[in-house]
């Protein structure tokens, strides 16, 4: 009887010891499985605090003379064209010249505050008055009434637009800026615009679309 009983105790020992050797080992299976590998780092991504994309923040972006450049540029086109649209809607004759000149004011009115805010931003002097030349424009229109200001306001305003068309995509495509190249983005949008309702007057003469081509033309 009592060698009976120590074999039934012997035998219920085993099974304990059994058990908690698999739950050892069942533990340790699962914690190998859910730990990170590599030195403790998730493969899943770069150390760092919760919520880090893992990317280092980007300095101050440059900005290049020829940035400079475009910005001001911008800026003298609005300075005159939206006083050429103005004036085509009291001096125009023809009804395509009307709609150009609407284009202008609401293009250039968009360029202009754009310009302004980025120019702020980036830390770059831009004027308030166009260049000369650009102002002599105006007085041309100024003085000029009926189907001869819708000439002279064609003619002077798609040779404007075709040459600032070219310099954009230049820019566009050297600018290491992003604020630039969305601006030049923008831009070529608005130009491009501008170019075709212009072309629409019908009175684009071929003397300016020559000028346009030496002026674009690779040196």
């Amino acid at each position: 009887m009592i060698s009976a009983a120590v074999a039934a105790i012997a035998v219920v020992l085993v099974a304990i010891q059994s058990s908690s050797g698999e739950a050892t080992a069942g533990s340790a299976t699962a914690d190998t499985a859910g730990a990170p590998r590599n030195g403790g780092h998730s493969l899943g991504g770069a150390a760092g605090p919760a919520g880090s994309s893992g990317k280092t923040e980007a300095g101050p972006q440059i900005v290049t003379d020829v940035d400079r450049t475009f910005l001001v540029k911008v800026r003298q086109a609005g300075l005159w064209e939206i006083p050429a649209g103005r004036l085509a809607q009291t001096h125009a004759q023809s009804e395509a010249v009307k709609r150009a000149g609407l284009h202008l004011i609401d293009g250039h009115s968009k360029l202009d505050q754009l310009v302004r805010e980025d120019a702020k931003i980036l830390g770059v002097e831009i004027p308030n008055e166009a260049t000369p030349e650009q102002q002599g424009f105006v007085k041309q229109m100024e003085n000029a009434r009926g189907a001869e200001f819708d000439r002279l306001f064609a003619n002077l305003l798609r040779a404007s637009h075709g040459k600032i068309f070219a310099t954009i995509g230049e820019v566009r495509a050297a600018t290491q800026n992003d604020l630039i190249r969305r601006h030049a983005r923008q831009a070529n949008q608005t130009v491009l615009d501008h170019l075709e309702v212009l072309e629409d007057t019908g009175l684009v003469d071929q003397a300016t679309f020559e000028e346009v081509e030496a002026a674009v033309k690779p040196k």
